[in-house]
């Protein structure tokens, strides 16, 4: 399979604008391999500890395959521990993986992530660098390299983090931004938590659950995963609801005494059979169509549907 090699600069359409928005980022060149479109895509970024624990790997797993089911792009720096977890997971849910090489991007490292490298570029993604062709690795690569991390995704999630490491360097990049910050708290007793929970006290999201991160992913990128099985709703509950006015999931979860994950679950099906639309502003409204049916009492909004709820 023949790879795409490129070169983009700041005066090239696909730079992503997201990099150009940075006063942080000065970078004139990003060298890349794969699809330089990947690069502007919805995405998240998938961070922590390189000599990570065995729960650390598993919060990884657990992001990069939730992303990769939602169809958001995972960025990470490819590293061993968590880095290759997310972006591994992520791959093997048939999602898309952006990696941020610490090196040229036409050089592999470390070694040991070269699956996830090539998989990555094989499957509509990309590895993107800001150092030139064929540069090794060497320690004051990877702080910019870091900072291209940030710039590159909206959303943030730290897996496992010490107090002073690359990791917290990232994510302190990714505060300075503005980006959004998902955290997983750990023990207080572990020096490999102390980062996370420190994110978290200064107003990071806590994630706690794989149900609070597909809420979480549902609310701020507006997807879903596949749904799951579990208690049903009546059409004409939701649209009850809606009928005075838009709500937003969380509102109409807490009126109907649903978990908001049950709710955006049931809004997706409504939404693409024409009942619901999605404003702007984050609330739903019944469309103009399905205000039609319930005056006249339609067949449209008589029925049940089959979403249930996964918890």
């Amino acid at each position: 399979m023949e790879i795409n090699k490129w070169e983009l600069t700041r005066d090239d359409d696909l730079f992503p604008q997201r990099l150009k928005d940075e006063p942080s980022v000065t970078i004139d060149t990003l060298y890349g391999l794969g699809s330089p479109e990947i690069l502007s895509s919805p995405s998240v970024a998938i961070i922590g500890a390189r000599r990570a624990t065995p729960y650390g790997i598993a919060v990884a797993e657990m992001a990069g395959r939730i992303a990769g089911e939602c169809g958001i792009t995972v960025v990470s720096g490819g590293a061993m521990g968590c880095d290759f977890a997310a972006s591994r997971a992520a791959l093997e849910a048939g999602g898309t993986s952006i990696i941020v090489a610490g090196t040229g991007a036409d050089r592999i490292y470390p070694s040991s992530s070269e699956m996830v490298f090539r998989k990555a570029v094989a499957q509509g993604g990309a590895i993107v660098s800001i150092e030139p062709w064929g540069t090794p690795p060497a320690p004051y690569v990877f702080p910019k390299r870091n900072v291209i991390i940030s710039g590159l995704c909206t959303t943030l999630f730290v897996a496992e983090a010490g107090e002073r490491s690359g990791t917290m360097s990232t994510a302190d990049a990714a505060v300075e931004m503005g980006r959004t910050i998902y955290a997983v708290p750990g023990s207080i007793f572990s020096p490999g938590c102390q980062g996370t929970n420190r994110l978290i006290l200064e107003g990071a999201l806590p994630i706690c659950s794989e149900v609070d991160l597909e809420q979480r992913l549902s609310m701020d990128f507006g997807v879903l995963r596949v749904i799951a099985e579990g208690a049903s709703m009546q059409v004409g509950e939701i649209v009850s609801a809606l009928v005075a006015s838009p709500l937003r999931p969380d509102e109409l979860a807490a009126r109907m005494g649903q978990t908001t994950l049950t709710i955006l679950r049931t809004l997706a099906d409504y939404e693409s059979r024409g009942i619901v639309e999605h404003l702007p502003d984050g609330t739903y409204s019944l469309t103009s169509g399905a205000y039609q049916e319930y005056r006249v009492g339609g067949p449209l909004l008589g029925g049940g549907d089959t979403h249930k709820d996964g918890e």
